[in-house]
């Protein structure tokens, strides 16, 4: 598979003109190559792909690469390209990912190749890991089971009186116990009117009755990510809190209905927003419907009123409409949906159903 993606990049190369480029997000070297350490540099030439790590990943690089020479060196990946002469060679056009190759590390690049002409390819990377195959659909369902049983295990901990990390390190725990390789992402636990803000990662807040807790979090499996929000109540649930709980599940299911293949992201979002309108919190849902997840948290394509992506079969997306209230709290219910031809098949279990703890 790795030697295909490589493949996929390389055709891309001689569409621009571009003799090399240079991927240095470990998350894509992951991706293309397989390989799972925390230092390396891949260069990936219209023929052949070099990657280059250091001494403590000698071992780990030789079973892991796929689809490209490892090369062990000394010190920084950056300054051992000018040892292999086909880097050297005069005006060699090498693409580069603006979004992850930092200012510091092209005027790096720059000095040890001072012959090389540095272009901007962020295009090489547009779409890439957004259609999954078989194998990927396979770990991004494992993950999600993942955390939606880690889930159900960690109910019956939220009463009052329960700080939000300590909610937060418990589910955590038992995504690792169940066969994740880490969180997918910071861990959000948000209680009262701390569910009014959309990123409110776990606290020290105490838990209090007539709270609602937000939770959105995600485990890994393979590489491969989930990401799911749910909302529940601490204790008997209000009229407003009924209220608004359900105008955002209304709003996610109609998202969740207009999924299919060929249909631009926008109109997803549309379907949810629309509901959220019409119920007069049109100003407290401030953020896009969702997002692609895969190999990492935030691929395309992207779920947004703005968005100019359309739908294509086996991407993965979240639909996670909510609605904000500061001061008093907030709603957001988000689901992982694989896109097919004939619309949105959803991957979680997790109950969305208005949890009254």
């Amino acid at each position: 598979m790795s030697v295909i993606r490589i493949s996929q990049i390389q055709k891309k190369l001689r569409q621009e003109n571009l003799d090399l480029v240079v991927v240095s997000h470990l998350d894509h070297v992951r991706y293309l190559t397989g390989f799972t350490g925390s230092a390396g540099l891949l260069m990936i030439g219209v023929k052949s792909a070099d990657f280059l790590t250091d001494f403590r990943y000698s071992d780990q690089a030789a079973k892991q690469v796929r689809g490209a020479k490892v090369h062990i060196i000394k010190g920084d990946p950056i300054a051992a390209l000018k040892e292999i002469k086909k880097y050297t060679e005069k005006n060699v056009r090498i693409g580069f990912n603006g979004e992850y190759l930092t200012v510091a590390a092209r005027e790096r690049m720059e000095q040890v190749l001072p012959t090389a002409l540095m272009i901007s390819a962020d295009n090489l990377f547009t779409e890439l890991g957004w259609v999954k195959d078989r194998d990927e659909l396979n770990n991004i369902s494992e993950a999600v089971r993942i955390s939606d049983l880690a889930f159900e295990r960690i109910l019956p901990l939220i009463q009052p009186g329960v700080p939000e990390k300590d909610i937060a390190a418990e589910l955590e725990y038992q995504m690792i116990m169940l066969g994740s390789e880490k969180r997918s992402f910071e861990t959000i636990v948000a209680s009262g009117y701390r569910s009014a803000m959309p990123h409110g990662v776990a606290s020290d807040k105490k838990i209090r009755k007539g709270d609602f807790v937000t939770f959105d979090f995600g485990a890994t499996y393979n590489g491969y990510v989930s990401d799911i929000t749910r909302t529940v109540v601490v204790g008997k649930a209000t009229t407003r809190q009924k209220k608004i709980y359900g105008i955002v599940l209304k709003a996610q299911k109609a998202g969740i209905k207009k999924v299919k293949a060929g249909t631009m992201a926008c109109k997803v979002d549309e379907a949810c927003r629309n509901i959220i309108t019409k119920a007069g919190y049109g100003k407290q849902f401030g953020h896009g419907t969702g997002h692609g997840i895969g190999y990492y948290v935030h691929v395309g394509p992207r779920v947004s009123s703005v968005s100019g992506d359309k739908l294509m079969p086996n991407n993965v997306i979240t639909i996670e409409p909510g609605i904000y209230i500061s001061g008093w709290g907030g709603v957001r219910i988000e689901d992982d949906v694989v896109v097919t031809r004939t619309g949105g098949r959803v991957l979680n279990k997790a109950p969305k159903n208005l949890l009254e703890l």
